[in-house]
């Protein structure tokens, strides 16, 4: 059964939370995810308010950029959150935007490497493993989690492009593709993906998270075309989709035939009644999706 989620973007203020976390779980919605883009809202923060109004909501942040978060710090961090709520929350980490990384003093001269790295060592932690590492960039001494997860919860890299996606196959429990991501591009990321798992001979499952841009209601289109316009995705064919609740499950099974277990409905950034967004997606959209 296809997963399908909504975004709480951070464009919308960090006090508007709470109701949108309690409206997602009364809707019956399966999963909320949040950003950490530069410089609104702290993934970690608004994950775990979410987490503490809820009972059975689960909750993913994607992604955490890796450049500006010692692997040490964010295992420690999942390992809490994963311990306080159990089985609820997905951590992603990526390369982050790279002018935004350059803004901080924390852009990598190869965020590949970075990232590589960065996996490796989390996962390892998580694991309850004690690590020491001399890497290009990361670097640790006899480190170990004294309260690590009982089971290592898994962690999805956030990335583009073909050696990032091989990366994610190698290193990474799952991958989150962008809203940049129509059902070709999820095709062939996930041929890619599947390309770096027969090279690191990974068996077992790897969960692929598709966010969808999706506008519904009367100025659906207009909006959703304004959105891409801004972006600068206008010209992919086939990305984003504006309608009722029938033609949005469409579009969620063409993702999902391309290779997404997880569809997560994104709003634009328009989108005048967000709550009301997050029951269309848990109450008309959620039952048409197989």
């Amino acid at each position: 059964m296809t997963t399908l989620g909504a975004v709480f973007r951070p464009q919308l203020p960090p006090e508007k939370l709470r109701d949108m976390a309690r409206t997602a779980e009364a809707a019956g919605l399966e999963e909320l995810w949040f950003w950490e883009d530069c410089f609104l809202e702290g993934g970690v923060a608004t994950a775990s308010a979410a987490l503490a109004w809820t009972e059975r909501l689960r909750v993913g942040i994607g992604l955490l950029p890796v450049p500006l978060r010692n692997v040490a710090l964010t295992a420690m961090e999942a390992a809490t959150l994963d311990r306080l709520f159990p089985g609820r929350f997905t951590l992603t980490v990526g390369h982050g935007v790279q002018d935004w990384m350059g803004q901080v003093g924390a852009r990598a001269e190869s965020p590949v490497t970075l990232l590589r790295e960065y996996l490796d060592a989390l996962r390892a932690l998580l694991r309850g493993e004690r690590v020491t590492t001399d890497g290009r960039y990361v670097k640790l001494d006899d480190v170990g989690l004294d309260w690590p997860p009982p089971t290592a919860p898994e962690v999805l890299a956030g990335v583009t492009g073909p050696r990032s996606l091989r990366l994610s196959g190698e290193a990474a429990d799952g991958t989150l593709l962008s809203e940049a991501n129509p059902p070709d591009g999820v095709r062939e990321a996930r041929r890619l993906i599947d390309e770096g798992r027969a090279a690191a001979g990974r068996t077992g499952s790897h969960r692929v998270v598709v966010y969808l841009l999706t506008a519904t209601g009367p100025d659906a289109a207009a909006r959703l075309q304004a959105e891409r316009t801004a972006s600068g995705t206008d010209k992919i064919p086939d990305l984003g989709v504006a309608g009722d609740a029938g033609t949005v499950a469409e579009a969620v099974q063409r993702l999902v035939a391309a290779g997404a277990d997880t569809v997560v409905l994104e709003p634009t950034g328009d989108e005048p009644d967000p709550e009301g967004f997050v029951r269309f997606v848990a109450e008309e959209v959620r039952p048409l999706v197989p």
